[in-house]
């Protein structure tokens, strides 16, 4: 923890060590990203078939899958092991993977691989627990905006790093990937510090958090965590009502050509970073976390009713600043939840957090595509007001205000 009696070594010694993570995060970010836009091609020349059907979404959907499974096993495991040996292994393991990825010959080497891709990005969930080992209570969500910023900025170089690879070469973005993981394993291993050295070896190790839904048991296990958790919920899963429709509905509403769309995701992700970077944590610090999640929340919910109604595509791209403002609910909404569980079980926490994420990503795009398919011809835009609806489920608890229990 830092105050004011911390050295003024100790402070710059504890920065280098968040720009380290940072940097792992944004690399980690290409190195997963990159080969997206290559997935189609790969799987028609693997599988020797124009129809993708059933395969394109199965492979996207098994990857949230594994981080479902492995990403509260991997928080749990980095709270006994520490931070810099899970990091290390999920980089080399993501490394080797791709370079499995790069050579197979079957679908079921592709969807094996995929698999272990899910399981060694559930990494993430252990970079956020060091970024709350690092950070003192009042600036993680600062930090943890910064982080998402940094992911965010990875997701927009990568797949157009990948889309220039796959042109030459259907998997070159793989071998890319591959030579991406190496060389930040390479960095981690030679600047990445642990950043909870104090708490290695002092508990026998339970087996029993190898089971992937234990960390899921061990949360609600704090009844004044479950409300906050049933929010961070509802922000990932609103959010992906965007992630799913955005690309179609703007083909469909405002006949957007793919320049076009392009353009517009380059832009929300650009905005998307520098709101993460520079307002999520100044606001958290200035007005409570509570609020910052609530002003999100709200800019969320107003930008998604208005794209419900817009009938030209400028009002649609009107509204990703606003869209991107309700960005800064989560850094805060994690930040709070990091103050409820207490310093030992940072790792369990994020773990849980992103086990969520993974989840709402393999159900969220299910429920959404079927809702916009079924009243595409009539009404698209319903799939916006659904996800703004949702949003008011969190009203009881945003206005309920209570002071969290130390873990």
């Amino acid at each position: 923890m830092i105050n004011s009696n911390t050295p003024s070594h100790a402070v710059a010694g504890r920065r280098h060590a968040h720009a380290v993570i940072l940097a792992i995060v944004m690399l980690d970010a290409v190195g997963i990203s990159l080969v997206m836009p290559i997935v189609p091609g790969l799987l028609r020349e693997v599988g020797h078939t124009g129809d993708l059907g059933w395969r394109f979404g199965a492979f996207l959907s098994l990857y949230a899958l594994m981080q479902f499974l492995c990403a509260p096993v991997l928080g749990a495991l980095s709270d006994r092991f520490g931070r810099r040996p899970v990091l290390l292994v999920s980089l080399a393991g993501a490394a080797v993977d791709a370079l499995f990825m790069a050579n197979a010959s079957s679908l079921w080497m592709l969807f094996v691989g995929r698999a272990i891709a899910g399981m060694t990005g559930a990494s993430m969930a252990v970079a956020s627990a060091a970024i709350a080992d690092l950070t003192p209570e009042h600036q993680r969500a600062r930090w943890f905006g910064r982080m998402g910023a940094c992911f965010g900025l990875g997701f927009i170089a990568g797949p157009a790093l990948g889309g220039v690879l796959g042109d030459h070469g259907v998997r070159l973005p793989f071998v890319a990937a591959a030579a991406l993981n190496g060389l930040t394993f390479l960095a981690a291993l030679v600047l990445l510090r642990e950043s909870r050295p104090q708490a290695l070896g002092a508990k026998p190790f339970d087996r029993g958090v190898l089971h992937p839904l234990a960390p899921l048991r061990w949360a609600a296990g704090f009844p004044a965590l479950l409300p906050m958790l049933g929010v961070f919920l509802v922000l990932v899963l609103v959010g992906e009502v965007a992630g799913t429709t955005w690309v179609i509905y703007g083909e469909d509403r405002f006949a957007w050509n793919g320049t076009m769309v392009g353009l517009s995701l380059a832009g929300f992700g650009l905005c998307h970073a520098l709101v993460q970077a520079f307002v999520a944590g100044p606001v958290a610090e200035r007005w409570g976390e509570r609020a910052t999640i609530a002003l999100g929340t709200a800019a969320d919910f107003t930008a998604y009713v208005l794209i419900a109604f817009a009938t030209r595509g400028w009002m649609a791209l009107a509204m990703l600043p606003l869209l991107c403002l309700g960005g800064i609910g989560a850094p805060a909404l994690r930040s709070s939840l990091s103050v409820r569980v207490g310093e030992a079980h940072q790792g369990r926490l994020q773990g849980v957090l992103a086990s969520i994420t993974s989840l709402a990503a393999v159900l969220g795009p299910l429920l959404i595509s079927t809702l916009y398919f079924a009243y595409r011809t009539t009404f698209p835009g319903i799939v916006w007001l659904a996800g703004a609806a949702v949003y008011l489920l969190c009203l009881p608890v945003l206005m309920r205000k209570t002071d969290p229990p130390q873990g």
